[in-house]
């Protein structure tokens, strides 16, 4: 398996750890909104590479985050004249919904800031007692000229950093990417007793704490946003570093693409944004998540309603031939194991290399495809079609896009009789009692479609 670290900037052959296990923390949503386009993308990416090491047999532990206390929490749930707390307690549920819907596995640890301010506290203790922190009048900081590896993993080097910085940000910092790891309170913000004054974690101390206490000072999988790169990222290696040693933290740094509008990226300020919400009123939630399978994970979403629209033209395709081949029956008249073990060295091979989604459905349409013909000539029977949805369920346990309840179904004798009377009628252009047939099996509560790939039926 080749992963693309963002950390060197290249593929390199996966080893972990510890033999057959994985350990992999995500960057979770600020809880102060409903989740949008972005958080989707990155929450599907992420599950599908988590599935994907289970279903090579690895054992998974897998972490992700919702902040819940930050500048953004405050000021909103100030707008909202309710606590911190009051609107994490109301987002929240609304994030695990949409997440949901989206076929996302609920994470293994889904920690809350506010559960690991201590961890927080400790490691700024350990960074001030290794050199890296010096206290202004609002807060403590971290001196970023202390670490000399700071922007290893976006690129960035200090000088090129300092150069371009605004100064007027915070004239009394010793430097301008200097960043906060405690705030000193202020009036009606929440606050946690410290030793340097009562206050609150800075945002990025917050995910280095977590990550430690839930996967250890040294793991396998970091990932999130493109957008996080820097200066997040690069501030929590800084800290956790700091805490613990050029050996600590994770091994390998991923980051999902970001969604465009138009080729811009989504952002309010553009009034091109969408919620999760926005589109699961129009479309179909696994419409959303096969749109952004079509996609390799690191590349960014062109999102358009069109998109949309091919997603759940081709989802459809999918869903009917699942209900198609789950409805065969008679013997078979060819081997297929040649052919299934084909579509499956395709999938795992497009898989391996940095969980290429696009090309992993490449190998299921091809599998459709040469299935479609053997239908077509009469080559398929019931046995060699359960191997076929053997083999697209175990896909299913990757790409969470089909519903095999949609083709299991099974009509009673006379209606089958009719279905083949009606194959035949059509056959012969006699649509007249095509559409007679249809209407009588539709009265005893089967579902007849005519679609590209054949008839289809399926109880209402």
């Amino acid at each position: 398996m080749n992963i693309f670290n963002s950390l060197g900037r290249k593929k390199e052959k996966f080893i972990p750890l510890e033999p057959g296990k994985v350990g992999i923390y995500v960057c979770g949503p600020t809880v102060y909104d409903n989740a949008h386009l972005g958080h989707g993308r990155s929450a599907v990416a992420f599950d599908v590479i988590r599935r994907y090491f289970i279903y090579c047999g690895y054992e998974v532990k897998y972490v992700s985050n919702y902040t819940d206390i930050d500048d953004k929490m405050i000021n909103r749930a100030a707008e909202e004249g309710i606590s911190v707390e009051a609107l994490a307690a109301k987002v929240i549920p609304e994030y695990a919904a949409d997440y949901g819907a989206l076929g996302v596995i609920t994470p293994d640890v889904q920690p809350l800031a506010t559960e690991y301010v201590d961890e927080m506290i400790e490691m700024i203790a350990s960074l001030e007692e290794n050199g890296f922190t010096y206290i202004l009048d609002d807060g403590v900081y971290y001196d970023v000229t202390k670490f000399a590896d700071y922007g290893k993993l976006s690129g960035n080097t200090l000088d090129q950093l300092q150069s371009g910085a605004r100064m007027e940000v915070k004239d009394s910092k010793r430097n301008p990417q200097d960043f906060v790891l405690w705030k000193f309170k202020k009036e009606g913000e929440p606050f946690w007793s410290a030793p340097w004054g009562d206050g609150r974690p800075g945002w990025h101390i917050e995910c280095s704490a977590m990550a430690w206490k839930c996967l250890g000072q040294r793991f396998d999988i970091h990932g999130g946003g493109l957008d996080l790169t820097f200066p997040h990222h690069e501030c929590e290696i800084a800290q956790t570093e700091g805490c613990f040693g050029a050996e600590s933290f994770a091994r390998v740094w991923m980051h999902n693409g970001f969604i465009n509008i138009d080729d811009e990226k989504m952002s309010k300020s553009l009034n091109n944004f969408f919620t999760l919400k926005d589109i699961f009123e129009k479309y179909d939630p696994t419409v959303v998540r096969f749109m952004f399978l079509q996609t390799h994970y690191r590349n960014p979403v062109n999102f358009s309603h069109v998109l949309l629209d091919q997603a759940k033209s081709a989802l459809e395709r999918l869903d009917g031939f699942v209900r198609k081949v789950s409805a065969l029956a008679g013997p078979g008249e060819i081997e297929l194991s040649e052919l299934l073990d084909a579509a499956e060295k395709s999938f795992q091979e497009a898989m391996d290399e940095d969980f290429d989604t696009s090309g992993a459905l490449g190998a299921v349409f091809e599998l459709v495809r040469q299935v479609n013909i053997l239908i077509a000539e009469g080559h398929l029977g019931s046995g060699d079609a359960q191997a076929v949805l053997v083999l697209l369920q175990k896909f299913n346990q990757v790409l969470a896009i089909l519903d095999f309840e949609k083709g299991t179904n099974e009509v009673n004798k006379e209606a089958l009789a009719l279905i083949e009377e009606r194959k035949l009628a059509r056959e012969a252009k006699d649509f007249a009692r095509s559409d007679q047939l249809r209407d009588q099996l539709a009265a005893m509560g089967v579902l007849v479609e005519d679609t590209a790939e054949g008839m289809l039926y399926r109880n209402l």
